[in-house]
């Protein structure tokens, strides 16, 4: 959970719950935990802040809990169920794009060569049957046998 997100899920009325301090009165008023010598209720406990009209202390939810249990916000950010997520840099951004857009194109190219061998081999099964059923050096066997050859040279089965 973000700092956002603990603000809107707690209450300052469940941070004094949680501390074990007693709820405030119809006021709104508590004494103040953070001094002493508080005979009447002199801290103001709104909704998401406090404020100690004696010794002056105010904040949210968080500065109520680092000041009561003399913590750093740190702390207190994961006391109240906080995470945090390390957030990567550009050039992290960047590289990972890069690598994505990279094996991408790895994808497309093995698709397309694949693509290229079935078309490729399609063309050659399609000239041997012509080839076969037409009459030896005839001008149709001919051209099957140049069209042949050339599907042979393009799908790397020739070499010239």
């Amino acid at each position: 959970m973000t700092s956002d997100e603990i603000r809107q899920e707690y209450s300052m009325r469940d941070i004094l719950t949680r501390c074990g301090l007693p709820q405030p009165n119809r006021a709104g008023f508590i004494q103040c935990p953070f001094h002493k010598g508080d005979r009447e209720a002199s801290m103001k406990i709104y909704d998401r802040d406090y404020n100690c009209f004696g010794c002056g202390a105010n904040g949210d939810i968080f500065s109520f809990i680092e000041q009561f249990y003399g913590i750093g916000f740190k702390d207190a950010f994961l006391m109240l169920g906080g995470t945090y997520e390390k957030k990567s840099s550009y050039a992290s951004k960047l590289a990972i794009y890069r690598a994505k857009k990279a094996q991408e194109m790895k994808r497309k190219t093995a698709q397309r060569e694949q693509s290229r061998r079935k078309l490729n081999n399609a063309l050659i099964t399609i000239y041997r049957s012509y080839m076969e059923r037409s009459e030896p050096l005839s001008e149709v066997w001919c051209d099957c046998y140049n069209a042949l050859q050339y599907q042979l040279y393009v799908g790397g089965y020739l070499e010239k």
